[in-house]
């Protein structure tokens, strides 16, 4: 039996992973700013431990830990789920709405991994699993500062991965596309508050997509929690991972754009390294 501890577990992603390790019967630490939405979404259990914990505060971060370990004895996967998104043009991204959106995103991924990571040192053994988006490797625009974010846990996994495979835990990011779940309600998904006409041919038109896609999003979110359980059990993971077709054909499509340009700038490129004498 593993145990896992994943964040922002009381919907979405986070509420159906823990539903299928549950059914795997693995344990489970769920956390989420109200333990109750947990218990009200996916019932009680023995094997689940739901645990107050706003990703924001350290101090609660090692806190959920404590309690994790002290009722299962380790935490041999951990998800770091929880975020949330905001829409808008980069100009229009207030330095409050910024803040907010690192704080949860970015700071808050780093304090759960620094409070589960002794544990996992302690054992040489365990998976972290970061999720980022399709928009953590190509930025679109109305994405521009919430992609920010996640090209941050994009590379904190990638140098994490190099530096816990010596100590026989892995990590790996993994970048969903748009997946059928609640990312693109209010509740999930903040509007910035200022928008500005001049962005309407661009960002407008992103906000009219995202209103008419929501709920209508090609990936199916339980065969993306079927996917969690085949990553943690498979024996060599990968740096990255990517879910869903339309992730796999923006991956696709940036790799050549930026082939191109590697090859069409690389003279200017080259020429500026120190010649030997």
């Amino acid at each position: 039996m593993r145990t896992w501890l994943i964040t922002g577990a009381s919907r979405g992603f986070g509420s159906l992973i823990a539903e299928h390790a549950l059914r795997a019967g693995d344990a489970v630490i769920a956390t989420a700013r109200k333990p109750q939405d947990i218990t009200d979404r996916l019932g009680e259990h023995p094997n689940l431990l739901a645990v107050r914990l706003d990703v924001t505060r350290e101090d609660e971060a090692h806190q959920a830990v404590a309690q994790g370990i002290k009722r299962f004895g380790r935490i041999d996967v951990l998800i770091n789920n929880a975020g949330f998104g905001v829409l808008g043009a980069v100009e229009e991204t207030s330095a409050s709405e910024t803040e907010r959106l690192f704080a949860t995103n970015v700071f808050g991924l780093l304090n759960v991994t620094r409070a589960v990571l002794p544990h996992m040192r302690a054992r040489r053994s365990g998976r972290v699993i970061n999720i980022s988006s399709i928009g953590g490797y190509q930025a679109y625009m109305g994405w521009g500062v919430y992609g920010s974010t996640k090209f941050a846990v994009e590379g904190i996994s990638e140098a994490l991965h190099q530096e816990l495979a010596p100590l026989g835990i892995h990590a790996t990011v993994v970048e969903p596309g748009f997946f059928r779940t609640d990312f693109l309600d209010e509740q999930s998904l903040i509007k910035t508050a200022l928008v500005l006409p001049d962005y309407d041919d661009t960002v407008g038109k992103m906000r009219t997509f995202a209103e008419a896609a929501n709920h209508a999003q090609p990936g199916d979110p339980v065969k993306f929690a079927e996917a969690m359980l085949a990553l943690a059990d498979a024996p060599n993971p990968p740096q990255r991972l990517a879910l869903g077709s339309d992730t796999v054909a923006r991956i696709e499509a940036k790799n050549r754009l930026v082939a191109q340009e590697l090859a069409e700038w690389q003279a200017l490129a080259l020429s500026t390294d120190f010649k030997a004498d």
